[in-house]
């Protein structure tokens, strides 16, 4: 599309009214190629596969797009360091390789390089310090293999301690020896890649069918019921794809998911001031474990992770605990001067990463923790013929669902070649030089790219929606509407919770409630 089209991308509108149409079409119509179950970024970007292979595709799932765990995650698009440390190569160069994907050819508007500075304080010893530094220079030779640009992600260096200062003032001066730069990819919102996956998939074809339950899988098909109306019926498939994540278990006999909890806090930027950079905090008596902040560019920072197991029945939005906030401020706090208080806190949000359970299951207690089990990811095929993809991190999306298409070809003997979508951009993309050109403000093009001047434009048109939906959040009324006609949201949580990301800090959503629901009531008075 033109950079200054007041247009989405052809083909590429998800709206109620479209959900309801191909809904329609979907239930008890002609058998489709591929059906996939759950549209986290694993089953949008399995819809986009099989849809960019030609191969007809319906693609369900129970609540929204990003519902579950692809809206809880970290927003790093992971070099793969982390797995050099435990020796497990193979995901490690794939994790590379899938970044410099994302950054260099498929979403170069939603990921960018993300500067990190690990402060080497007296509980960082000279010895981590070493080790620290002789994986961020592994993590460099990744990137060299991959085949991704020094332009696209600096080399880390050495920093005095003034120059960490300079990037975190609020970090604590006393005995400071300095700091370690890196860098890593880092999506502008995770959500917003699924959506992104899911419209490009709509554009080739794809059927994406939010608020659709698949209620029985069979190799042959799905009985699913419309959760907006209660009606049931059947889509009938030549083969069926789980990608549901942690709930994958539920769907198909035989799968078994250890999940784990990782937990991040929201803060107001200003409690950190000003953030040039990340954070790398080390984790006391850990050798590769790191506390990240993370700054959002939207008046808020993120604090993160755990890596908690997690038994029992799987939530659909997973709680905090007060013992993950605490480990996350304790942590915090070693490194700044002033440290986070509990009341500072705003927000809370955990994910559950679908990791494989490979252990016996009569395991004892002295199973290994889950920040110790593989991110390798799994192709399944039960003894009844579907299709699962589990484990895996967001950073490999791409190839998980290549790997899930494939194996559907193979079992189904599906007339399809190979996987294009390694070279494929997504609905956005463009490259730094055009997205730099376009006449539109840069918070906008780094949430939707080549088509920031179109939602730009409804602000021009009608001024009320170029206003702030909060006076320090810079979400605006056409970001609403932009999303209720092209980006398939159907109510203010699918606004509020996923498009915009303005509900992860609780106050913050309920002052916006009456403003969305204002717009969502014009949206549906109006053509949409």
């Amino acid at each position: 599309m033109s950079p200054t089209s007041s247009s989405p991308a052809a083909g590429a509108s998800l709206s109620a009214a479209r959900r309801s149409r191909e809904l329609t079409e979907a239930v008890g119509g002609p058998v489709v190629d591929v059906l996939v179950v759950g549209l986290g970024a694993t089953g949008a970007g399995a819809a986009l596969d099989a849809a960019a292979r030609g191969l007809s595709v319906v693609a369900v799932d129970a609540h929204d797009l990003a519902f579950g765990t692809s809206r809880w995650s970290s927003k790093l698009i992971h070099g793969g360091l982390r797995y050099l440390a435990s020796a497990q190569l193979d995901v490690a160069h794939e994790s590379a390789v899938e970044r410099g994907v994302l950054m260099e050819r498929t979403a170069p508007h939603l990921v960018h390089a993300q500067p990190f500075v690990l402060p080497l304080t007296p509980l960082v010893s000279r010895g981590q310090a070493a080790l620290a530094w002789a994986g961020f220079r592994a993590g460099d030779t990744l990137r060299l293999a991959a085949r991704t640009a020094r332009a696209t992600l600096p080399a880390p260096r050495r920093l005095s301690a003034v120059e960490t200062r300079h990037l975190a003032p609020a970090l604590r001066s006393d005995r400071l020896r300095g700091g370690l730069l890196s860098w890593d990819g880092r999506l502008t919102d995770d959500a917003r890649l699924v959506t992104a996956l899911a419209r490009t998939a709509a554009a080739r074809g794809a059927r994406i069918l939010t608020r659709t339950r698949a209620l029985e899988l069979t190799a042959s098909g799905a009985r699913i019921r419309d959760e907006l109306t209660g009606e049931e019926g059947e889509i009938r498939a030549r083969a069926v794809i789980n990608a549901s994540g942690v709930w994958a278990g539920a769907l198909v006999d035989g799968i078994r998911v250890r999940p784990s909890r990782g937990t991040h806090l929201v803060l107001r930027s200003d409690r950190l001031g000003p953030l040039p950079a990340g954070l790398h905090v080390p984790v006391p008596g850990e050798t590769n474990r790191f506390v990240l902040v993370l700054p959002q560019g939207d008046g808020r920072v993120y604090v993160g992770l755990t890596d908690e197991p997690v038994d029992g029945e799987v939530p659909d939005v997973p709680e905090v605990p007060e013992t993950d906030v605490g480990f996350l401020l304790d942590v915090l706090g070693s490194v700044l001067d002033v440290p986070v208080r509990r009341e500072d806190v705003v927000g809370t949000f955990a994910g559950l990463r679908p990791l494989l359970d490979t252990t016996s299951a009569d395991r004892s207690d002295g199973a290994p923790r889950t920040a110790d089990v593989s991110r390798r990811h799994a192709v399944l095929t039960s003894s009844e013929g579907v299709i699962t993809v589990v484990g895996g991190k967001l950073t490999t999306y791409r190839r998980m669902a290549e790997d899930a298409v494939d194996a559907a070809v193979a079992a189904r003997r599906l007339d399809a070649g190979p996987s294009p979508t390694a070279a494929l951009p997504l609905v956005g993309a463009a490259a730094p030089h055009a997205l730099a050109a376009l006449p539109a403000p840069r918070r906008l093009v780094r949430r939707y790219g080549t088509e920031a001047p179109a939602v730009h434009a409804l602000a021009a048109r009608d001024p009320r929606l170029g206003e702030r939906l909060l006076a320090d959040h810079p979400v605006t009324g056409a970001e609403v509407v932009w999303a209720l006609r092209h980006e398939g949201a159907l109510d203010e949580s699918d606004l509020l919770d996923r498009r915009t990301r303005i509900g992860l800090v609780p106050e913050d959503r309920a002052a916006a409630l009456d403003a969305v629901r204002a717009l969502v009531g014009e949206a549906m008075a109006g053509p949409v």
